[in-house]
Formats: structure tokens, C-alpha cells, sequence
């Protein structure tokens, strides 16, 4: 094996050993009693992909093995499989994996597949592996001139049942692989066969139109190209109708931009394959082709049509020997064209790579925290050296400077002929050489002496050390610099990748105004600035929703009808103008409209019609009250319900979702002039600056785009206002937050009489926000609390400190949304409330005997469990308006949190859910004594006889199916647990 076909060869050993472990660790969701399509999903493409590169690489056996296991993922996609799982079929999944990776083992070592494994696999599993007919090859066969009427026949019989679809070509087998480049190719090319339309409905120009005919042309070769046959003739009839367009045979009106704009709905489901099913596919398509032939009639071409189809017959019948070897394409060789310029890569792939990249942030962190403590250590040897040579100059000046003795001596006479029998002497110890000598005249080196010299010897020795090190130290600064600037330029080429233009979302946007001016019958032009502005591609994804929201009530609530615009003095058609742009580290995003703007008088009809706020307090509530009050789930102004407003899912979801992006959005209105909204969103939310601050033992972090300023705060200044802390900062009213207080953590005191406070924007306001000490400012890389902290909203996530400690980010929108539990209002119970009522202390002196007072029925808490937030609510409401307390929750577990911290008399829940089904909370609830007698009602989609059973069987007291009617449910409620809850099983709070 060459060297290039080898290394092609461990890729796909890799590939296939990755997708194999998959299967083996999620097979057994096939076992599930209700698995979610999406595992079903990506079962059958790891399979199918297994089948595809197998083949494509030259192993067969393998291919055909891998195929039958994704037949069994592809068919439990579209049928039930049945109860009994455990039989045959399960061993013959766990066998044909372990076949696929014993043949991967064998291919690894020897380069040969398994032949006599497969073989005995397939002998044991007959049912598999059915005897197929013998295929009809009867070589260089002839065309003749009966098979050609034959075919022209059934050609005019197709077209005389007057279904386009049946005229069309069938699919050929198109590999994954080949799919997972050409369906991005397409979806640019019908991307700006959409922009196109928009265009030329207001402008009729030339070039947009030869650029339209050019993508459409475009998507239909390429598709006839990879094998989606009927994708390219579908695409072939619109380019028919584009090219009358390009002629000037017929005009771009409104009618032939809707069916364009249909047609590439029509190519992008199947594209992506979205049909539920073949008779849907039929029936759109008919529609579609029918609509296209009204412009543009089919030509008769049918027997011209045949004959190329007959003479490619004929060369697929003569030549297939020779194609076969030039379809078969070598491992390893891809093509040097495409290649050389780009490659593709997965989102997730990136992401992991952006991950590593903030991995590499956290230790470049690290790093500089060593070398902090470094300095530290560089510090207090420098004080030690200090102290040592301090010490050694004072014991030189004490013990040997001072030396020389006070007592005169006779001056001694030199006499050379003794020198040498008096050095012999000292060498010897004897003393009574020095006698000659003075102090002054000759050093004397003693014990001390020696001491003494050796003493600074090492002085000097740290002293050099101490300098090699601090420059050691600079270096090390320098190169973790260097370090630091090569992170940043990762970090940045990283997200440059991941970086989209926002223009992407225009067509969609254009297409989401034009769809609702024609609906609400208005007319509305869009205007777009900006489309360049560039953001992370998961924002993107999580933004294109809101955003077309946001069009669309521009349209339905702000633009008004001709009559009320012309009465206005406003031109009839109305203007949406969407603006982004780009300031600091966050993209801001401008929706704004010339309409009527904001009817705060219906908002406040509205509001206390739904019973948000009593007619006396709408009265003193302000502007910006209302408008906060828009934001308010289930909210809507709309006097009925159409297709674009009145049901209540709006603002409030727009909110949530720029929530989860740490954005923000903001309202401005002007009556008769229009509305503005501004969403404010990061740039990415891998890695951003952060604020570090200390309160106590604890150290945080806050966004640091949320920080204006750092200042000193004496105590005197901060006033209680109304149980508010209130202060000035340049002149306008801040709220002060003391962290400790509102964290419960120990009470900071002022330091030489001031606080340090952190100036931040938190929504809307200002606020103050006072700490003990300010640390310093660094990116962070935020990593998630976890599934099981995922309820502490405060805290959207954490991030590593040098030490490896983690340190809270903490969510200034949601601190200031939401006050501390011992500021928090309580809701009282009925018997708490007629404790402190009017004549409550005539009870309590007993001056009214017991016997005359009414006795308090216990209040019945009901905890209704369903992922859908409208299904919640709308069963909370009923509930509620019947005198029944109500808390609601998303799915099992968090049903189940519920139960167990504040108790309840009945459960209502869904069976379908995420993290955990309602026949897992059934069975939780039954293990537990103290929860074991609280009755479960079912209320679910899911009407089969089946579902019933197995609820029946996990403890259900009622079984309802949705659409639940009021009555219905009340009664069965009722009939559970009765008109008053007089013994609740557990304690309820």
C-alpha cells in the first residue's frame, strides 16, 4: 500500500472507530419506550456514513453490514418497531457492531477484511440478509426501437394523469459525504436567488436579474451533477420561468415573486429533505409546477426528451466496463483544485478549538499568577539579603575593626636574618612572630576573621543570584507578553472563523416583512444599513428569531393601515428600517419603525384586563412602566388573534432569548412618530473581559462592557430611601447595592471612612454596586454551573482564577430584576392572612369565642409539570381562577424538586418531557413513603391505549388527553382531591 493510500486508509480506520464506539454507547435507545427522534437521527447517520466511506474506500463486506444497521435506525425512524426488542433484532444490532469492529481490527493489521466473520455473521442472521433475485445483466444489451415507444408511452401516460410529480426523474444514491458539501453550496446559491427577488420586486434591474438566472442555473446543474434528479428538474422549471424573466416575456410582479420566493421553499425542504412524506412532496410540488406552467408552459419535447435518455442508456449499457474504473476513485488523492483554497469545517469543531483556545487564556492566567508568587519569593529574598548584609557589616565593624588593642607596644627593630624561622614558627601556631609587628602593620586573621570574610562572600553571592533572577523574572514577563499577544491573536482568528456578516439574516428578514405587509394588507418598506456588521454564527442562530419577531410587530403593531397614515400626513406606505452596527465589544442591532408608536392607553386597558395591576396603581404607573410591562409573558394589545398578533408570545420571548446571550433590548417610543427597538448582544460568548472584585473571603467577576466607573464612597453619603439605598454619582440618583448584605456574606466596613463601589449599567438604570476591594480586569473564559446548579440564575457561570479556585460571574440584569429573599414579598396563606385581619385582635384576647369563627379551608397545591410553557400556563390559569394554589414546572425534575422541598395535594403532568418523562416522575414519587400517596393526573397528546396502560400502571389516578376542556379537568381535579385538602400527605409551603 502507497504511502498516501495508507494514510488516506488510518483516517477512515479512525473515522469509522468513532462512529462504531457512538453506536455501541447509544444502540440501546432502541429499547427506550418512546426514543426521541433525534438519537433515532443521529444512529442512522453514523450508520449510513459507515456504509458510504466503507464502500467508498474499497471494503464492501463492511458497507454491506453497516448499510443493514442503519436500515434498522432508518426504519424505526418511520414505524414503531414494536414491544419486543430483546429478542433477535437486539443481538443482531450488538453482533453486527461487534462484526464491524472486529472486520476494523483485521483491516487495521492486515489491510483484508474479515471475510469468514462477516460470513458466519450473515449465515446466522438469514432474516437479515434475504437470497436475492439475480440481477438482470445481460450484458451489451440493444436498445430497440419498440423500447423506445415503450418509453415514450409511458412518458405520455404520466403526463395524461396530470401529475407533474410523476413526470419527474427519480433520486440516485448520493453519499453523506457528497451531501455534506452540496447542500451548503445550494443554500448560498438559493440564498441569493432570495435576495435577488427581493430586489427586483421594487427594482426591475437588469444584472440582479442575470445573477438570479446565473444561481438558479447554478443550483440546477450541480444537482443534476451529485444525483438529486428530481431536485435539478424542479429547479430546471424555475429556471424556465426566470429565463421568460430575462427575456422580458413576462414581468417581475408581485404574483411572480411569490412564486419564485414558493419555489425556493419548495427546493430547500427538498434539499434538506423535510417532507413528512411522499404525499406531501406530491402535493406541493403539483401546486407549484402547476403555478409555474400558468407563466411558463412545459415545451413538447417529449420525444425529443427520450432520446437522450435512451442514448444514455445506451452508453451506460456499452460502456459500463470502462466507466467503472474511472468512478472508482483512490483513497488519499483528493483533487489539489478546491483543496489548495478552502475546507470545510464543522461548527463543533470550531467550537472545540475555540474551547482549547480559551483553555489556553485560563493557563496563560496561571502562568502570570506563578510568576506573581515568583516575585513575591524575588521580594523576600532581596529583604533577607538586606538583613545579611546588614549583619555582616555590623559584625565587621564590631569584631574586626575594632581589634586593635589599646595597650602601647616598644617599637621592635627589623631583623632580617629571623624572617624565615619566624614564618616557620606562625605556620606552626607560634604567636610570637606577631610580637614584631603592630596591628596597623599586619592584619590579623583569626576564627572572626575568616568568619567574617565568608559571611560576605555569601552576601555577595545571593546579592548576584538575586539579580540573575530578577532578570530571569523580565524575561519570563517578556516571553509570557509574547505568550499572551500570540493567545490574543489565536482568540481572534478563532472568532474571525466563527464570525458571520449579519446580512445573512436580511433575506430572511425581507421575506418575514414582505409576508407580513401582504397578510395585514399594509404597505412597508424595508430599509437595511449594515449588513457587513459581523457576529459570532451561534448568535446569529439565536437571534434571527427575535429579530424576525421584531419585523413582524413592527408591522402588524406599528406601521398603521393608508386610511390612518394618510389622515396623519404620513405617506401610505410605511418604513421599517433594521440597522446593526458595531461599538466595543457588542453588536447593536436597531429595529425601528415611522408608525404610530406605542398606545400606552391601550396597554393599560390591557394590563388590567388581564389583571397585572389594579386600575388604581395603572394610574400612577409611568411611560417606562408600560413598556417594561410589554416584556410580561402571555402580554399582547392586539384586539384579536390573526395570523401575526393576539396570542400572547411575543416581547417576553424576544427577552429570554437575549437573556441566554447576556444582551439586552431596549424600547423608544414616540406617539405619532414610531418605535424603536435596540438589542444589544456580545460579539462571542467564549471568552470576554471581565472585572475582578473581592467581597470578604470570595472573590467575582463582572462583565466588564456593564462597568462605567471605579469610586470611592464615604458611608455619609448613601441614603435609606424607602428601604432603597440611594446615592449620587455625577449627579444622577443611583441605587447602591452593598454585595455583602445582599449575599448574606460577612458586613464590610469603610476603610479610612470610604466604601469602594463599582459604577455598572444594569438593564436600563444605573446602580452602584460596593465591594471590598477591586482586584483587577482579565479575560475569562466562562464555563457553565452545570445541569444541577442550572436553577441559580444569578450566577450565569464561572471562570478559573490562577490558583485554580473558581470565581462566580455574576449577572448584574438578574441581581437587580430580582431583589434578596429577606426583601422579597411574601405570599400569605389564608390562615395567615386572618391572623392579622381586621378583628383579629379581638380573637386573640378571646373575647369572640372559637365556636363563631369560620374555619379556614387548607389551600389546595397543585404542581402542573409540562415543557410547554403555553400548556402551563394555560392549565395554571384554569386552576388558579378555582382557588387552587399552583406551581408550575418545565419538566419531571424539576416537578420533583418541587414536590420534595414545598409538598403539594396532586401532580398534573405531561409524559413527554426533557431530563425526565412523566412515567419517571410517577415512579419517583412512588419509592419515596412521604410522597407515595399524592395522586398523579396525566395530561398528554399521547391518546393510545398503550400510553394509558403504562401510566395506569406507574401509579396514574386520571388519564386526560390533550385538548384538555376546562370542565373536565376541573372535575376530575375535584374528584382527586376533593373541594378541600384537609390532610395534605406531605407538609405543603
Amino acid at each position: 500500500m502507497s504511502m498516501p493510500d495508507r494514510e488516506a486508509v488510518e483516517l477512515f480506520l479512525q473515522e469509522a472507530s468513532e462512529r462504531l464506539q457512538y453506536l455501541r454507547e447509544y444502540v440501546s435507545v432502541l429499547q427506550e419506550v418512546e426514543p426521541r427522534r433525534e438519537d433515532l437521527e443521529r444512529l442512522y447517520i453514523a450508520a449510513h456514513n459507515l456504509t458510504g466511506t466503507s464502500a467508498s474506500y474499497g471494503y464492501p463486506r463492511f458497507s454491506e453490514v453497516a448499510a443493514k444497521l442503519a436500515h434498522v435506525f432508518q426504519y424505526a425512524l418511520n414505524a414503531t418497531l414494536g414491544d419486543d426488542l430483546h429478542g433477535p433484532l437486539t443481538e443482531f444490532l450488538s453482533d453486527g457492531i461487534s462484526v464491524l469492529e472486529t472486520d476494523l481490527l483485521e483491516i487495521s493489521d492486515t489491510g483484508e477484511e474479515s471475510v469468514e466473520d462477516i460470513v458466519a455473521f450473515k449465515e446466522r442472521y438469514r432474516f437479515a440478509f434475504p437470497a436475492e433475485p439475480a440481477p438482470l445483466n445481460y450484458g451489451q444489451q440493444r436498445i430497440t426501437d419498440q423500447a423506445i415507444e415503450q418509453h415514450a408511452q409511458d412518458a405520455h401516460e404520466e403526463e395524461s394523469t396530470g401529475s407533474y410529480f410523476d413526470a419527474l426523474p427519480s433520486d440516485d444514491e448520493v453519499a453523506d459525504e457528497i451531501l455534506e458539501f452540496f447542500q451548503p453550496e445550494a443554500e448560498e446559491h438559493l440564498q441569493v436567488v432570495s435576495d435577488c427577488l427581493i430586489s427586483l420586486e421594487g427594482n426591475n434591474n437588469p444584472e440582479e436579474v442575470n445573477r438570479l438566472f446565473r444561481a438558479i442555473h447554478t443550483v440546477k446543474g450541480s444537482a443534476a451533477q451529485v444525483g438529486l434528479k428530481r431536485l435539478g428538474a424542479i429547479a430546471h422549471r424555475v429556471e424556465d420561468l426566470i429565463g421568460r424573466l430575462r427575456d422580458g416575456e413576462i414581468e417581475p410582479s408581485a404574483a411572480v415573486v411569490d412564486l419564485c420566493l414558493a419555489s425556493v421553499d419548495v427546493l430547500k425542504k427538498t434539499l434538506h429533505r423535510q417532507w413528512a412524506d411522499e404525499s406531501e412532496m406530491r402535493a406541493e410540488v403539483d401546486s407549484l409546477l402547476g403555478r409555474i406552467a400558468e407563466f411558463a408552459p412545459p415545451e413538447e419535447e417529449e420525444l425529443e426528451a427520450t432520446q437522450p435518455v435512451v442514448e444514455e442508456v445506451k452508453a451506460a449499457a456499452n460502456g459500463s466496463a470502462a466507466q467503472a474504473p474511472a468512478m472508482t476513485r483512490k483513497p488519499g488523492k483528493p483533487s489539489a483544485g478546491a483543496a489548495a483554497k478552502s475546507v470545510r469545517i464543522a461548527l463543533e469543531r470550531l467550537d472545540r478549538m475555540m474551547n482549547t483556545v480559551g483553555e489556553l487564556v485560563i493557563n496563560r492566567t496561571r502562568m502570570v499568577g506563578r510568576v506573581a508568587e515568583l516575585e513575591k519569593l524575588v521580594d523576600t529574598l532581596g529583604f533577607s539579603k538586606e538583613r545579611l548584609q546588614g549583619k555582616v557589616s555590623e559584625f565587621q565593624e564590631k569584631y574586626e575593626f575594632n581589634r586593635i588593642s589599646n595597650s602601647p607596644r616598644a617599637p621592635a627593630t627589623w631583623n632580617p636574618s629571623t624572617t624565615p624561622q619566624r614564618l616557620t614558627s606562625a605556620a606552626a601556631g607560634d604567636t610570637s612572630f606577631w610580637s614584631d609587628f603592630s596591628e596597623l602593620e599586619m592584619d590579623r586573621y583569626d576564627d572572626v576573621n575568616i568568619l567574617s570574610r565568608s559571611m560576605s562572600e555569601i552576601s555577595a553571592d545571593v546579592n548576584e543570584v538575586l539579580t540573575q533572577l530578577e532578570g530571569f523574572i523580565g524575561r519570563v514577563e517578556g516571553d509570557i507578553d509574547e505568550f499572551t499577544k500570540l493567545a490574543h491573536h489565536l482568540q481572534d482568528e478563532f472568532t474571525a472563523a466563527r464570525m458571520v456578516p449579519i446580512g445573512t439574516l436580511y433575506s430572511r428578514l425581507s421575506r418575514a416583512v414582505r409576508d407580513a405587509a401582504t397578510s395585514a394588507a399594509k404597505q412597508v418598506e424595508l430599509d437595511l444599513a449594515g449588513s457587513e456588521t459581523e457576529l459570532d454564527n451561534s448568535i446569529i442562530q439565536q437571534i434571527s428569531d427575535p429579530l424576525v419577531h421584531l419585523v413582524r410587530n413592527s408591522v402588524a403593531h406599528g406601521i398603521e393601515n393608508a386610511d390612518a397614515r394618510r389622515a396623519a400626513g404620513k405617506s401610505e406606505a410605511g418604513k421599517v428600517s433594521l440597522r446593526a452596527y458595531h461599538r466595543g465589544n457588542h453588536i447593536y442591532i436597531e429595529v425601528e419603525d415611522d408608525g404610530g408608536g406605542i398606545d400606552y392607553d391601550r396597554v393599560r386597558q390591557s394590563a388590567i384586563e388581564r389583571g397585572l395591576v389594579s386600575p388604581e396603581t395603572a394610574d400612577r404607573l409611568t411611560d417606562r412602566d408600560f413598556r417594561e410591562m410589554l416584556f410580561h409573558p402571555g402580554f399582547s394589545t392586539a384586539p384579536a388573534k390573526t395570523e401575526l398578533a393576539g396570542r400572547g408570545v411575543g416581547l417576553d420571548v424576544v427577552r429570554a432569548n437575549l437573556n441566554l446571550l447576556n444582551g439586552e433590548i431596549d424600547i423608544q417610543s414616540t406617539r405619532g412618530h414610531g418605535t424603536k427597538f435596540t438589542l444589544k448582544v456580545p460579539l462571542t460568548l467564549i471568552i470576554s473581559p471581565a472585572l475582578f472584585v473581592r467581597c470578604g473571603g470570595t472573590s467575582f467577576a463582572l462583565p466588564l462592557a456593564v462597568v462605567e466607573e471605579i469610586r470611592r464612597l464615604r458611608a455619609d453619603e448613601i441614603e435609606d430611601v424607602g428601604g432603597k439605598l440611594l446615592t449620587k454619582v455625577r449627579d444622577v440618583v443611583t441605587e447602591v447595592i452593598r454585595l455583602d448584605s445582599y449575599l448574606g456574606l460577612p458586613p464590610l466596613e469603610p476603610i479610612n471612612g470610604y466604601f469602594r463601589m463599582v459604577v455598572a449599567n444594569a438593564g436600563s438604570r444605573q446602580i452602584g454596586l460596593v465591594v471590598e476591594e477591586v482586584i483587577g480586569k482579565d479575560e475569562i473564559v466562562i464555563k457553565n454551573l452545570g445541569e444541577y446548579l442550572r436553577r441559580v440564575k444569578l450566577f450565569p457561570g464561572t471562570t478559573i482564577a490562577p490558583d485554580g479556585s473558581l470565581i462566580l460571574l455574576i449577572d448584574l440584569n438578574r441581581m437587580v430584576a430580582t431583589e434578596p429573599s429577606e426583601r422579597r414579598t411574601l405570599q400569605a396563606t389564608p390562615t395567615a392572612a386572618r391572623i392579622f385581619a381586621p378583628g383579629s385582635a379581638a380573637v386573640a384576647r378571646g373575647t369572640i369565642p372559637a365556636e363563631a369563627i369560620d374555619r379556614v379551608e387548607h389551600e389546595r397545591v397543585v404542581v402542573v409539570a409540562d415543557d410547554s410553557i403555553s400548556v402551563r400556563k394555560f392549565v395554571g390559569r384554569m386552576l388558579e381562577k378555582n382557588g387552587y394554589r399552583v406551581k408550575l414546572a418545565a419538566d419531571g425534575l424539576e416537578a420533583a424538586e418541587l414536590v420534595a422541598q414545598h409538598g403539594c395535594h396532586l401532580v398534573i403532568t405531561d409524559l413527554e418531557m426533557p431530563r425526565m418523562t412523566g412515567y419517571e416522575l410517577m415512579v419517583q414519587l412512588r419509592q419515596s413513603p412521604t410522597t407515595r400517596r399524592i395522586p398523579v393526573m396525566v395530561v398528554t397528546s399521547r391518546a393510545g391505549a398503550k400510553h394509558r396502560d403504562r401510566a395506569i400502571k406507574e401509579g396514574a389516578a386520571a388519564f386526560l388527553t390533550k385538548p384538555v376542556q376546562e370542565d373536565q379537568l376541573l372535575a376530575a381535579v375535584e374528584q382527586l382531591i376533593g373541594t378541600e385538602a384537609t390532610r395534605p400527605v406531605v407538609p405543603v409551603a
